[in-house]
Formats: C-alpha cells, sequence, structure tokens
C-alpha cells in the first residue's frame, strides 16, 4: 500500500460522501470510470451556522444523485440558494438544468450557455451566499471556461478538472489550450504562496492536503509529457496518434483517446513556439 503523504498533493486516502473541510461536504456522484475515476465530485458548501447552501457542480443527469444533493443539505438544516459550475463537461454539468428546477435556484458559469439566470461568472467575481464567500479564479485549458473556486476561509480551492485527486488531466483539443492550462496552473500556485491555500477539493479523486506539491507536480508532469512529444516527433512520430502509442505506450489503451487530445493540444504549443 502507497503512504499517502509520499504521493503528489498528499491525497488524503479514499474518496467518499462527506466533510472535507469545515465549509465543504463532498457527495460523489455513481459515474464512476477510467475518466471520472470513482465519480463525480459534487461540492455542497456553506457557512457554519447558515441555512444556505451553495452546490459546485451539481454532476451527471441521475436524479438520484441530484436529490441526495438535496437531501444531504437538508439533513443538516440547509437549502440550496446557488449552483455553480466549474465548466461544461456532462459529468459535471449535465445535471445543472434538472437540479436547478429542483431547488429552484439560479445557475452561474462561465460560459453563457450553461447559465440559468442573469448573471454569469468571471475573472475577479465574489460570490457570496449566507456568509460563506468564494472568489472566482479563471483556470482555462482544460477546456476555455474552467472555472476554480478560491474558498479562503478553508484555505482550499476547488479545482474542478484542472487538478485532479489522482493522476492527470487532459487538455480538451481544441477547446483546451497548453499555453492557458500552464498558465492557469501557475495562478494556482501563487493562491499557494501568496493566499496560503493549501487544500485541493478537486472535481474527481480525493482531496489533496499539500495544494503547492500538486501544483508543482502538474508543472513537472507537463514540463516532461512536452519533451518526450518533441522527442518522439523528432524520432519520426509526426501524427498526434503516433505520438500517443509512442508517449503513452505504458498507460491504459482506453485511456489514448483523451490522452490524443493532450498530445493534439502539446503539438500546437510546440508548433506555436517554432520548437518543431
Amino acid at each position: 500500500m502507497s503512504d499517502a503523504a509520499a504521493l503528489p498533493g498528499q491525497p488524503r486516502g479514499l474518496v467518499a460522501s462527506g466533510p472535507a473541510t469545515a465549509r465543504a461536504v463532498n457527495v460523489l456522484a455513481p459515474n464512476p470510470s477510467a475518466m471520472t475515476l470513482d465519480g463525480t465530485n459534487t461540492w455542497l458548501l456553506s457557512e457554519p451556522g447558515s441555512d444556505l447552501a451553495v452546490v459546485v457542480d451539481p454532476g451527471p443527469l441521475d436524479e438520484g444523485h441530484l436529490r441526495h444533493v438535496i437531501d444531504t443539505a437538508e439533513k443538516v438544516g440547509k437549502r440550496v440558494a446557488l449552483t455553480l459550475l466549474t465548466h461544461g463537461h456532462p459529468d459535471h454539468a449535465e445535471g445543472a438544468g434538472r437540479f436547478a428546477e429542483l431547488t429552484g435556484t439560479a445557475v452561474r458559469a462561465l460560459d453563457p450557455a450553461l447559465r440559468l439566470g442573469d448573471e454569469g461568472l468571471g475573472a475577479g467575481d465574489v460570490v457570496t451566499v449566507g456568509g460563506l464567500e468564494l472568489r472566482v479564479v479563471p483556470t482555462p485549458g482544460h477546456t476555455s471556461d474552467s472555472l476554480s473556486f478560491h474558498l479562503p476561509a478553508d484555505r482550499a480551492v476547488l479545482t474542478g478538472d484542472t487538478i485532479l485527486g489522482r493522476g492527470t488531466t487532459m487538455v480538451a483539443h481544441p477547446d483546451g489550450r497548453l499555453g492557458d492550462y500552464l498558465d492557469s496552473l501557475r495562478r494556482l500556485r501563487s493562491l499557494t504562496v501568496d493566499d496560503g491555500v493549501h487544500t485541493v477539493l478537486p472535481g474527481h479523486g480525493p482531496v489533496l492536503e499539500d495544494a503547492q506539491g500538486a501544483v508543482e507536480f502538474y508543472l513537472a508532469h507537463r514540463a516532461s509529457r512536452l519533451a518526450q512529444v518533441e522527442t518522439a516527433v523528432e524520432a519520426g512520430h509526426r501524427t498526434a496518434a503516433e505520438v500517443v502509442a509512442h508517449v503513452y505506450a505504458d498507460v491504459d489503451r482506453s485511456l489514448w483517446p483523451a490522452a490524443e487530445l493532450s498530445v493534439r493540444a502539446q503539438l500546437e504549443y510546440l508548433r506555436d513556439r517554432g520548437l518543431i
């Protein structure tokens, strides 16, 4: 058994529904897969003593899960007052419309197509509900509409798919761009250095206790993959599929389609900079 403290980001352990910080409760969606790991983490956030809550990423369109999120809030005397989305991928956002019907809440997101209500989300926005404060942090790269949410009172950040609790994420080319993603990782690193963030509440996988370590691991991993892709191209592997077969040979083949998206993003990044 691996020592969690020795793993990147110091994962807390098994993924399960329940409290993660003083203000964050995870309600794990029943959609495990190679891409979603244990399932989507739907985050229920509220200030201690408040009867209002915010939900981040209702998850898939699964009636049982959506009602379980509401029940989890109601069991501790809270009412869901707002729904937020980190990005528009179905495993995070598909259930948002139905969840809004069940709770009577607005849905706020960066992408106007995902919003229900008049307000969106953007850089510098501060969301306040029942005394809870969330600061919106743009983190494009995985997708163009990816956001993270800084929860300063818990020295935590909700990262969606930008940083996962286990493994690494893909850059969903062509919507996602590697240059944007690297900038986003650096932005998250500044939260750990300048704002004291130490906990990552990811969209999938376990809570990470060492936010800075997680970000540094992701940056090092991307630099290593870029070097491998550049070397593969120099060796004559020209297409994304050829590069994947060469660079990701030790990765489960079921993940190769996602890896190919990331490779396309890496090839674009290298070409734009005249490196290949």
